[in-house]
């Protein structure tokens, strides 16, 4: 009889055991100061299995004990952890995401020179003469017009002056398109190149390139256009890859 105890007590014990290492879909919800997050990349390190966020951040993904879950989002920092059966069993995972510190863009602060009269007075009056015509485009005129002309300056050269700041008011500076840095990191290297060098497996080139695409620093590699620096920043994200 003790026998026949110990026997059903110990295929009980397999039989949780068995259940313990089962994948399971558990859903959880992504929140930033009690917002919730949409687009998020839910990875699981370890089956390599993907899921996105709704509009409500929440995310449904099949895992199991032990497995590993990366959390990508352009705007917020990178969060990875692991999960343990109690975990799993809640099958309810709040996960709260740090934004990202925005870059200012480099201001450039130009000293403008202060005018001086030198000995060619007509090269320096022609100078006064501009600043006074376009202050005077820039502000609105008030009172009658008597048909008097400010300093003496001549009325064809007025007339060409203002059609200039006219034209140059007018002029539309085209942007340079945006290079994603994902494309330009496969343009720039072929397969061998992280499969041997940087010693990626095959289905981690993918998340690999996700990975520094989420580093803001990503996109000025990208504008910069530049091999070399593509390959030191593709190093140097591979180092943190590895860490994950």
């Amino acid at each position: 009889m003790i026998k026949n105890y110990f026997f059903a007590f110990l295929l009980l014990f397999v039989f949780q055991s068995g259940l313990s290492q089962t994948e399971k879909l558990i859903n959880g919800k992504v929140l930033h100061e009690q917002f919730p997050v949409e687009k998020v990349e839910v990875v699981n390190f370890s089956s390599k299995k993907v899921a996105v966020t709704n509009a409500a951040g929440q995310f449904f993904i099949i895992v199991k004990a032990g497995d590993e879950l990366i959390f990508i989002s352009k705007d917020h920092d990178i969060k990875k952890i692991a999960l343990d059966q109690k975990t799993i069993d809640k099958n309810n995972l709040p996960i709260s995401l740090i934004l990202k510190p925005e870059e200012l863009e480099e201001v450039v602060i130009t000293k403008i020179p202060s005018i001086k009269l030198g000995t060619d007075k007509a090269y320096e009056q022609g100078k006064l003469d501009q600043l006074a015509v376009e202050k005077s485009a820039r502000s609105l005129k008030t009172g009658v017009y008597n048909g008097s002309i400010e300093n003496g300056m001549d009325l064809m050269r007025i007339g060409g002056m203002i059609l200039k700041l006219f034209i140059k008011e007018k002029e539309v500076v085209k942007e340079a398109p945006q290079i994603e840095f994902k494309q330009l990191a496969r343009n720039s290297y072929d397969e061998k190149f992280y499969h041997l060098t940087l010693k990626l497996k095959p289905d981690q080139i993918e998340l690999f390139l996700e990975f520094c695409d989420a580093d803001p620093k990503s996109k000025t590699v990208a504008e910069s256009n530049n091999v070399l620096t593509v390959m030191d920043f593709l190093f140097a994200k591979n180092i943190e890859f590895k860490k994950l």
